[in-house]
């Protein structure tokens, strides 16, 4: 048996956290030899941080986290996972649609020649249109990734923990765990498991904010919008010399009225609009170079709240944390990690 890390990024879920920690722990046991249970609270304006103290308090395993802000879920993770102590890493979501009851299939889909397994929900279930957005959003980032099955990205995922690695250069605000991963393994399988729905509050996650959230990996990751601008810019080029020998042809065949005023503005507006786009991506990349000249940290750990038993002693992590003494309580503030 192995032994199991379980992050889980916490955004007011106040109301889950008791009963999916329950049932975490009443299967970790039979499928890990040691495990612990990792709860980081994105700087949730509910009393989710209060939530997660009591059941550090109250169980051993369990360890909590509070970020100073909120910095999104991907960087949430980042802080959980550079905390882990043991072989396997389980990452999976607050609001109980990640059974925990699936985690020992996600575990066995974890074979020796694999080093990351992602859960693949058998049907949807986020609603028609927000499952079509994500599985969109999935296809289209799909070419960052190596793998047969690239397009079944999820956040609910099973990993060896060496993979930590590829997060050592994870600087500044714009994180994105998954590619990170993608740059240190091609060894990716996925599993089907069951999902449930949603029985407490709404997704966090909007159309909206996929469409913005896909737009932001692509530019911190890729240079293909560079290279759309570039192609949109050899396209309206390709236009503008079409109009011209069109109106020279005109005009060597006597046809020197002024017409076509409205088709000229079209196509002025055309070009002009595309300059605007290409000026705006490159301002997002600019703006995101600046961001992290500027040293935004990834995530800064305002506090945290954790049980040591006997053995156990607490990592130091990124953000330059000591080593803690074995055993009682430790809750203390911790600095930012760059």
């Amino acid at each position: 048996m192995t032994r199991v890390s379980v992050v889980i990024p916490c955004y007011r879920s106040a109301q889950t956290l008791p009963a999916l920690v329950g049932r975490l722990l009443a299967v970790l046991p039979d499928v890990a030899s040691a495990f612990e249970v990792v709860l980081v609270v994105d700087g949730s304006p509910d009393d989710t941080w209060e939530a997660a103290q009591e059941l550090a308090d109250r169980h051993e395993t369990v360890r909590a986290l509070l970020l100073a802000r909120n910095y999104g879920q991907h960087n949430a993770l980042v802080a959980g996972i550079r905390c882990v102590r043991y072989d396997v890493v389980v990452t999976m979501d607050d609001d109980l649609q990640h059974p925990p009851e699936e985690v020992p299939r996600l575990l066995a889909a974890l074979r020796p020649d694999l080093d990351l397994v992602y859960a693949v929900p058998r049907s949807g279930t986020h609603g028609l249109l927000r499952d079509l957005a994500s599985r969109s959003l999935k296809i289209g980032l799909s070419g960052r990734f190596g793998g047969e099955n690239s397009g079944d990205i999820c956040s609910f995922r099973a990993f060896r923990s060496f993979l930590r690695e590829a997060l050592d250069g994870v600087t500044g605000p714009y994180t994105q765990i998954d590619i990170a991963f993608s740059w240190a393994t091609t060894r990716i399988g996925t599993v089907r498991v069951n999902m449930e729905h949603r029985s407490v509050g709404h997704s966090n996650y909007t159309v909206p904010m996929l469409v913005r959230h896909a737009i932001g990996v692509l530019v911190a990751y890729s240079s293909i919008p560079l290279r759309l601008v570039t192609y949109c810019g050899l396209l309206t080029g390709a236009l503008g010399t079409v109009l011209l020998a069109v109106f020279l042809w005109s005009y060597w065949c006597g046809d020197t009225t002024v017409k076509g005023f409205t088709s000229t503005a079209t196509m002025i507006s055309l070009f002009a609009s595309a300059q605007m786009v290409a000026l705006g991506v490159i301002g997002e990349y600019l703006g995101r170079i600046h961001a992290e000249r500027m040293g935004r940290p990834t995530y800064i750990i305002r506090e945290r709240s954790e049980s040591h038993g006997p053995g156990l002693s607490m990592t130091s992590d990124a953000d330059g944390g000591h080593l803690s003494p074995p055993g009682g309580r430790h809750s203390r503030t911790l600095g930012p990690a760059r």
